[in-house]
């Protein structure tokens, strides 16, 4: 059988050389893999992360929120991280809030939940809102369909499943969605929408089917939130202290403190991970040099016979750099992709963990970071082995054939 011969060219002496060497081989990769896991794998964090909060920022709406006292930890819960629960305080708050001075909407908000998941597809928080006064739910509606929410229809957030005949079932009963809302990353996602006239018909065919609720009085008449626009010239933390200090029982929530708070964890999370990205990157290029440095110092007779057989010194600088670039781009692809199987498939795990706003950029945005990892991993390697490259390249052939003699 004839053999068919290949040229050695630069690249294919950079393969056969790898491939000759596999432990030494892997070690680069696997030092590369780790450098590109971490890259993209913080990368994908940190842009999460910032939509997550940006979203978050965007659909607060509100810039008050009135709870009754006791119940402002519950409340961040149902908004941030969508965890069912309900409480009531009276309804007439409402007209006596929209009269205070600086105060140019107010708008009521009714929670309700299940005693228990067995009634309901999944347990999640049912949120009423007032379509005649309400300024926060509603635009956000309409960037998904036109038209009202009418008595008996849901809206639902991004992490709720529907039924493919568009129902959900609440209660032993199905009542239709009309629309899902797009993904927040706040306790939205996880929540249903209805007008009051929806809720009381969810209790009343509840009550029929003998289900109960997690609250020791039923919301006839009561509210549990009230949201607060105010005016741009008004300080919403003279308002809330006013508030409390002139009507008893409540608590009020500040949406720019609350986003702040979430804002310095977020800037310490993400400055965390940019250090240690960067960091590691120092070591990896310093563990390459190492190894590179090394392998060089241990084939410089190899690289003297192959000086004699007529390769040029820029041909033996182009293989030890092809090595480390095809070394460079093995690791980076595959730390990538390793990345690629834990971040992806297990984003909601990690937006639970993290207890922040998540919210994974699109497929541009992904491709964007897959190219700024890549590059910046694989680039470790050639230049971890430039230095040993250029050595090598200048050494003189005679006396590197006679060291050691």
């Amino acid at each position: 059988m004839r053999q068919v011969a290949y040229p050695l060219s630069t690249g294919r002496l950079s393969w056969e050389n790898l491939r000759r060497r596999p432990f030494r081989t892997a070690c680069l990769i696997i030092v590369v893999s780790i450098l590109a896991f971490t890259l993209f794998g913080g990368s994908i964090l940190v842009s999460s992360l910032q939509n997550g909060l940006d979203s978050m920022s965007k659909r607060f709406g509100a810039d008050l929120m009135v709870v009754p006292a006791g119940y402002a930890s519950k409340a961040e819960g149902v908004l941030l991280r969508g965890e069912p629960s309900l409480f009531y305080f009276d309804g007439a708050l409402v007209q006596e809030l929209a009269a205070l001075e600086g105060i140019v909407q107010v708008s009521p908000q009714c929670f309700l939940t299940s005693l228990s998941s067995e009634c309901c597809d999944i347990p999640v928080q049912l949120i009423a809102f007032d379509p005649a006064t309400d300024f926060v739910i509603q635009p956000w509606i309409a960037e998904m369909r036109s038209g009202d929410v009418n008595d008996g229809q849901l809206v639902v957030g991004s992490r709720i499943d529907i039924r493919d005949d568009n129902t959900i079932k609440l209660f032993d009963h199905y009542y239709p969605v009309t629309a899902q809302l797009s993904q927040t990353a706040t306790g939205f996602d996880t929540s249903i929408f209805m007008t009051r006239a929806t809720m009381d018909l969810i209790m009343a065919t509840a009550h029929k089917a003998g289900n109960a609720f997690l609250s020791d009085r039923e919301p006839q008449g009561s509210v549990s939130a009230i949201l607060i626009q105010l005016d741009r010239n008004t300080s919403a933390q003279s308002i809330a202290r006013a508030i409390k200090r002139n009507h008893q029982g409540v608590d009020v929530l500040v949406s720019q403190s609350i986003l702040a708070a979430i804002a310095d964890t977020l800037r310490g999370f993400i400055l965390y991970i940019n250090r240690f990205s960067f960091v590691l990157w120092i070591v990896a290029v310093i563990i390459l040099t190492a190894v590179f440095s090394s392998s060089v110092n241990e084939r410089k007779k190899e690289f003297a016979i192959l000086r004699i057989l007529g390769a040029s010194r820029k041909k033996l600088v182009g293989m030890v750099l092809g090595e480390s670039a095809l070394a460079g781009l093995a690791g980076s692809i595959a730390g990538i992709a390793a990345a690629s199987l834990l971040v992806f498939p297990f984003s909601v795990a990690i937006s639970a963990k993290l207890a922040l706003p998540y919210i994974q950029p699109g497929a541009g945005g992904i491709l964007a970071l897959v190219l700024f990892s890549l590059v910046l991993s694989f680039a470790a390697g050639p230049l971890a082995a430039v230095y040993s490259a250029f050595k090598i390249g200048g050494a003189e052939t005679y006396f590197t054939l006679r060291e050691g003699e």
